[in-house]
């Protein structure tokens, strides 16, 4: 069994150019004109195969990415550089984790967190 994350998105172009430099990785050529297969630069991960769509999205994700990080402020400010939105003013606070909520281009929902055990960062 192969892990495959499917992003939907209005512009290929963009969401891979934000998404390649979030993940680390590279965009595959584009064969179809609906998808862009996004794969990691070094060693195993998952794909995460970008699907073009004609609808906006309207609602919150039932699914989402969640980017465990060492550095929260410094991951936060660089996602957000590249073209994230922030969803939460502040960071949310449990159980000894913290998170931003954030927002690609395409207002998809993911999380940037700091496990338990390190000294949050905002």
């Amino acid at each position: 069994m192969e892990l495959v994350v499917v992003v939907d998105c209005s512009d290929l172009d963009r969401s891979a150019t934000f998404w390649c430099g979030v993940l680390g990785y590279r965009a595959e050529p584009n064969s179809s004109g609906r998808y862009r297969s996004l794969t990691p630069l070094d060693g195993p991960g998952p794909e995460v195969l970008l699907q073009r769509v004609a609808e906006s999205k309207v609602a919150k994700n039932r699914v989402h990415l969640d980017l465990r990080v060492p550095d929260f402020a410094a991951e936060t400010a660089r996602v957000v550089a590249l073209g994230a939105r922030r969803v939460t003013d502040d960071p949310v606070r449990e159980d000894g984790w913290t998170w931003h909520v954030l927002a690609d281009p395409d207002g998809n929902e993911f999380c940037v967190l700091q496990p338990p055990g390190r000294a949050p960062q905002s």
